[in-house]
């Protein structure tokens, strides 16, 4: 059942993101959007700390993070900070469309570099299920002609695109460690930095209420969201955890049409089917897994007197569903069937 807990904590982290969307439209009316992006992350850690504060991890499971952390944790939190600033900067050059289809590269990019940097196995299934994905993500984010336009705006959504794709993959490297202190340290350095850059900007503080209504969509938008992206990155890995939370979006585009009344195009539904796709694949790509490898039986018979012994070698394809520390079986036999000789004894 690990992966497939992996599997829900991911699907319910893309939940909780998607909740960021729509209340995020309402409360910057009154919050500036560096500010916002403060809030956001200190309710974050602030509140998952509290939480941490009435439920203790199991410490046999997960371990306090330890020196040899640091430079994760510190490219994390550079990278948290980086990120929004970047794509602040894209959406001021560019256009909202633009920015918005660009940044589905970020699913690419975690995929790309947990390959590459980070040596995580990547497999043909979820390079597709990937690609589906991405596909939906761009169907959904389209607005015409206009937003394949490139500027000098889509340089920097692209690079807040690959800061995150590389934050994905720090954070994987750190994710069997305590889940909580990486959400307290990600919340409250990264909501600070981004405090001290909403000041000098010159942001006013919010009113209490307004301040309040963003520290709480914080806690759920980006605390419990982070919270069950890292327990699930600890079993699935970097690339098939931002393949699952790439749902985000759609939930996010329904939360707005039953909130916002905004409404949902025909081209929001062939992308949900394209998504769907892409999740059915990258769920069977975490469930199977396919392997192919030898099974040798030995027969002995009685003949005229005489024992023999013959040796038959079968090649067995299994593909292995795997739903806890057992699995089980399908095996589709190969044609490959060899007789290695006969003896007598």
């Amino acid at each position: 059942m690990k992966h497939v807990r992996a599997i829900l904590s991911a699907l319910l982290a893309a939940a909780f993101y998607a909740v960021n969307v729509p209340v995020s439209k309402l409360l910057l009316r009154d919050v500036g959007p560096a500010m916002m992006a403060a809030l956001l992350y200190l309710g974050a850690g602030l509140g998952i700390g509290l939480v941490s504060l009435f439920r203790r991890e199991d410490r046999s499971q997960a371990r306090p993070l330890s020196r040899q952390d640091l430079p994760f944790v510190v490219g994390m939190i550079v990278l948290d900070i980086a990120a929004p600033i970047l794509l602040m900067m894209g959406i001021r050059a560019g256009s909202s469309s633009s920015a918005s289809l660009l940044g589905n590269f970020e699913i690419a990019a975690t995929a790309v570099i947990a390959l590459f940097v980070f040596h995580e196995g990547v497999s043909k299934r979820l390079w597709a299920a990937i690609g589906l994905i991405t596909l939906s993500s761009a169907l959904l984010s389209f607005q015409g002609a206009d937003s394949l336009r490139f500027s000098p705006g889509s340089l920097l959504v692209l690079l807040a695109a690959a800061c995150w794709g590389f934050e994905n993959n720090c954070t994987r490297m750190i994710s069997s460690k305590s889940t909580y202190e990486i959400v307290v340290l990600k919340g409250v350095f990264s909501g600070t930095g981004s405090l001290a850059i909403a000041l000098a900007r010159g942001e006013a503080l919010p009113t209490p209420p307004a301040a309040a209504a963003a520290l709480l969509l914080g806690f759920v938008a980006y605390g419990l969201s982070i919270f069950l992206y890292v327990r699930a990155q600890s079993a699935l890995g970097a690339a098939k955890t931002s393949a699952y939370y790439a749902a985000a979006p759609f939930i996010g585009a329904f939360l707005s049409f039953v909130f916002l009344r905004e409404r949902l195009s025909a081209l929001y539904l062939a992308a949900l089917a394209v998504m769907l796709a892409g999740t059915a694949l990258a769920a069977a790509d975490t469930l199977i897994r396919s392997h192919t490898h030898p099974h040798r039986h030995t027969f002995t018979h009685t003949h005229d007197g005489s024992t023999h012994v013959h040796t038959v070698t079968h090649v067995h394809a299994h593909n292995h569903y795997v739903t806890d520390g057992r699995h089980g079986h399908r095996h589709a036999r190969a044609e490959l069937e060899r007789a290695q000789g006969a003896g007598h004894t």
